[in-house]
This record gives structure tokens, sequence and C-alpha cells, in this order.
């Protein structure tokens, strides 16, 4: 499936028939494209399972279309509510996966079942590491293209954005509003119901993450065409992977790892090579993380899982105190730069 979760499939989808399979989520993790990196996060494919399910519940109870079946325990599909124990699979219906070998003229002669070749990221706040914030610097964008007439750093936008990259290349690229609607195939209705449903969903997931004092920073989501040409949320959603979290200003997703890794060498290489060809062969093997670090991650997952979904999965010390160690790493690790 990728380099953090791996598929099993029932039933393949074929045509105009929809498949059913199973996502096992793993303890791997990606930063940078880069793929699989050298440890193993314990704990963290559970929690992203039993995350991304809690939200697929809700988005059931909300009427929004899913590919969502169910949580798996020995062999048997569950909701969340009826787990004995943390899983980490979880089954879903499955659609087609169309691969643009040809050129992405295939979505304009598809019409139904298939993943929309797009990852769709919402941005309530432009926070300093985000891309965003790095194109507008080098006027690849403009704030006018995205309705804005100011930007604050760090600051929650008035209206929540809408961005567009690619999802099947060897490493995403952005794109304008057109490029995303022609590479889609999707007629000006259907792109502006898209980012309806973005918007929607990330209302849905702000307003959860907020009861435990979060805050939603951005995110992203990716969505299918069902047998009937509807819209579909696929994948995962609402996870600490898949989305920006921010506890009182300090990281509490994936981008704890990110900011870990901008502190070293091989991060460095990467930046100078980064649109090179075999850039990954270039910038070699990366670090394995601080034993303390791990540590902290691992804790973080899971209590952001027990906290989000209300059920107690996993015995962690409370996020507030998990943050106070996330913020002592992180002051210690950039503190290091350059000495």
């Amino acid at each position: 499936m990728g380099s953090v979760k791996d598929l099993v499939a029932l039933k393949e989808a074929k045509d105009n028939q929809p498949g059913l399979g199973r996502f096992i989520f793993s303890d791997r993790y990606s930063v940078f494209d880069y793929g699989e990196m050298p440890d193993k996060i314990e704990g963290k494919g559970q929690s992203l399972c039993l995350i991304t399910s809690y939200f697929f519940e809700i988005l059931n109870k909300e009427g929004i279309k899913n590919h969502y079946v169910g949580v798996v325990e020995n062999n048997e599909v569950k909701n969340l509510k009826e787990l004995e124990n943390p899983t980490n699979i979880m089954e879903v219906k499955l659609v087609r996966l169309i691969k643009p070998e040809s050129g992405y003229g295939i979505f304009k002669v598809e019409k139904t079942n298939f993943l929309i070749p797009l990852e769709i990221i919402y941005r309530n706040v432009i926070t300093e590491g985000s891309s965003f914030l790095r194109r507008l610097k080098n006027g690849e964008i403009s704030l006018e293209q995205f309705g804005l007439d100011k930007l604050v750093v760090n600051e929650r936008l008035k209206k929540p954005i809408v961005d567009f990259s690619t999802k099947l290349e060897d490493k995403d690229r952005y794109l304008s509003y057109e490029e995303a609607k022609d590479i889609s195939g999707l007629s000006d209705e259907e792109f502006d119901e898209l980012i309806k449903l973005t918007l929607k969903i990330d209302e849905i997931i702000t307003k959860e993450v907020e009861k435990i004092g979060l805050t939603n920073e951005d995110g992203k989501i990716e969505v299918a065409f069902d047998e009937k040409r509807q819209f579909m949320v696929v994948d995962a959603l609402g996870t600490p992977d898949e989305c920006r979290f921010s506890y009182n200003g300090v990281e509490m997703s994936k981008e704890v790892l990110r900011k870990y890794y901008k502190t070293t060498e091989w991060y460095t290489k990467l930046e100078e090579v980064r649109d090179v060809d075999g850039w990954r062969e270039k910038i070699g093997v990366p670090p394995k993380l601080p034993p303390e670090l791990k540590l902290a991650v691992e804790s973080m997952y899971k209590a952001l899982c027990n906290e989000i979904t209300s059920i107690k999965f996993f015995d962690v010390p409370k996020l507030k105190e998990i943050v106070k160690i996330i913020k002592e790493l992180r002051e210690k690790y950039e503190g290091s730069i350059g000495n």
C-alpha cells in the first residue's frame, strides 16, 4: 500500500464493481516523501487506525459517504465501542487505483469507481513550517488566488483555504485550481462540491480536537468516485499523520518528527538534492531517532488516540504531560544546531 500501511484485498475492485479490503496500519513512519524511516513507533499503527475509525464513524452519522466498513478484531468486523483491545486493522470498500502512466487523460475517460488523483489539503493556520509559506515567498502562488488580502503567520485564518497536490506521482507537486480540475477530469460543479466537502470535514475534525485542547492547523483528505460517480471519502483522515495539530503552540502530530529531522545533516543534504533524480540514494539512510524522542512520540500517538476517541485504549500519561516533554525535547534539539 505504501510506506506506512499495508492493504490486504479481500475482493478486487473491477470496472464498476467496488471491492473489499483491509488496511493494516503499521508502526512505520515516513517524512519528506522519503519512504520508510529507520525506526518503528510502537503503538502508532493502532493509534492511527482507531483515530481514523472514530472520524469515519462521525462521517457516517453526518451522512457523508465514505469507504469505512469497521475495525477488525479476531477477524470480526466491529465498531470502535465494541472493541475489547486496540487493533491496527480497518475494513474498507475498495475502488480502482488508476495510475496515469500514459497521462492524466485517462481520468476524463473513466467515470466511476476510482481514486481521484488529488491530495486535498485544508489550511486553517499558515505555520512557519508550512509549504504554503515557502511557495508564497518563492512567488509560486499569491494570496489573491486563495482569496486572502493579508497573512499573519501562525494566526488562524478568517476562513480556511483549500489547496491541492498530486497523489500518484513519485514526489507530490502542488497544483493550481485549474490544474487540479483538469488532471482529475472534474466538472466545475464537481470541483466546487469537492471544496465544500473538504471544508465540511475540516469543520468536523476541528470541532472534535478542540474538545481536548488541540488546534487543527491543517490536514489532508483523499476522495474517490463510487460506482455512481458520487464522492466517497477514502484512505485515512483526522489523524496526527494526516493533520498538523498543536497544543498551546507545541506540535502534536508527525510534525514533531519533521522538526527533529530538520536539525540533522541528513535534512541539509535532502534540501540540496530534493529536485534531482535519484535523490533518495544521494542523501543516504536517515539517522535513527534519539531514544528519548522515540519514547515521547510513541506516548504522543497513544495519548492522542485515548483523548480524541474518549476511550482509554493505552496506559499512557495525559496529553498535557506529554506536551511538556515534547516541548523540552524540541528546545533541546533546536538549541543544538550550530553548537
